[in-house]
C-alpha cells in the first residue's frame, strides 16, 4: 500500500507540473512577467545549497575551518571567473575530496 500511494503521490505531481508546462506558450506570458521569472532559478539555487554548506546535521552553523565552506569558495570562484557550470561543481568536489581525504584524514 506504501509503494502504491508514492506512485499515486508521483504521478499526480508529475501532471500538475507537467500542465503548467505544456499548456502555457511563451507568447501568452508577458514580457514583464519572463523577465521576473528568469531570476527564479538564481534565487532557488543558493536556497538549496546554502543550508547544505553552512548547516550541521542538527541545524547550527558549521565553523570556517569546515572543508565544505573551503570547497564552496573554491566552486564560487571558479564558477565566476569561467561561467561554466560543469567547471564550478567539479573544481568544488574535488577541492572538498583533496582536502578531506588527502589533507585532514592524516
Amino acid at each position: 500500500m506504501t509503494w502504491v500511494s508514492i506512485v499515486v503521490a508521483g504521478i499526480i505531481t508529475y501532471f500538475t507540473r507537467m500542465t503548467m508546462v505544456a499548456l502555457i506558450r511563451r507568447e501568452m506570458l508577458s514580457s514583464k512577467l519572463k523577465d521576473v521569472l528568469s531570476y527564479v532559478p538564481s534565487a532557488v539555487f543558493p536556497a538549496i545549497i546554502f543550508p547544505g554548506v553552512f548547516l550541521n546535521d542538527y541545524g547550527n552553523f558549521v565553523s570556517f575551518t569546515d572543508p565544505k565552506i573551503f570547497g564552496a569558495a573554491v566552486a564560487v570562484t571558479i564558477g565566476i571567473y569561467s561561467k561554466n557550470i560543469i567547471a564550478t561543481i567539479l573544481s568544488g568536489l574535488i577541492s572538498y575530496w583533496i582536502l578531506i581525504f588527502l589533507i585532514l584524514n592524516n
